[in-house]
């Protein structure tokens, strides 16, 4: 099983900051990337609005401008709590599924793909549930809940520090 270090060295520490400092600036840079083309897409989106009406492509658009804005929200998450959230991640599968079955065309699509994603729904589903009942983890510690306490807790302290100056 897997312990952390007691007592890591002050290199060791300096080395782990600066890394978690390049992999917030890459997902920083993913937000920004992201948001420019949710922009696009919504400029898109609304060019599609114009004679002729394409139902199937208005839809798509729609479809695949919440997909964005979910994936947007995973980003922020983890970018605020240091953490993917699973539940976040669950609900872009589960509307990305839906978005293909919906821009192709349930009739349209063979069997064996509609049957496949089906299941994969179900799965999703029941991930879904099961998060919501099952019992925390690693002998009682809901290793979720431990970390958003931290983040709060890290928040509380900084805005102490900030009102203190003041």
């Amino acid at each position: 099983m897997y312990e952390p270090i007691k007592n890591p060295s002050p290199m060791m520490v300096r080395v782990v900051q600066v890394l978690e400092m390049i992999q917030d600036l890459i997902v920083i840079s993913l937000c920004i990337g992201l948001f420019s083309f949710m922009v696009l897409e919504v400029r898109e989106m609304f060019m599609s609005l114009l004679p002729p009406i394409q139902f199937r492509i208005i839809t798509a658009d729609i479809l695949f401008l919440l997909i964005l804005v979910e994936l947007f929200r995973l980003l922020i998450i983890y970018l605020q709590e240091k953490r993917v959230s699973i539940g976040v991640a669950v609900e872009v599968s589960i509307v990305s599924v839906l978005r293909e079955l919906i821009v192709r065309g349930v009739l349209e699509t063979n069997w064996t793909q509609v049957l496949a994603a089906c299941a994969f729904l179900i799965v999703l589903g029941t991930l879904m549930v099961l998060r919501v009942w099952l019992p925390p983890t690693f002998e009682g510690i809901d290793p979720e809940q431990k970390v958003s306490e931290r983040y709060r807790q890290h928040l509380v302290k900084e805005l102490t520090e900030i009102n203190s100056k003041i």
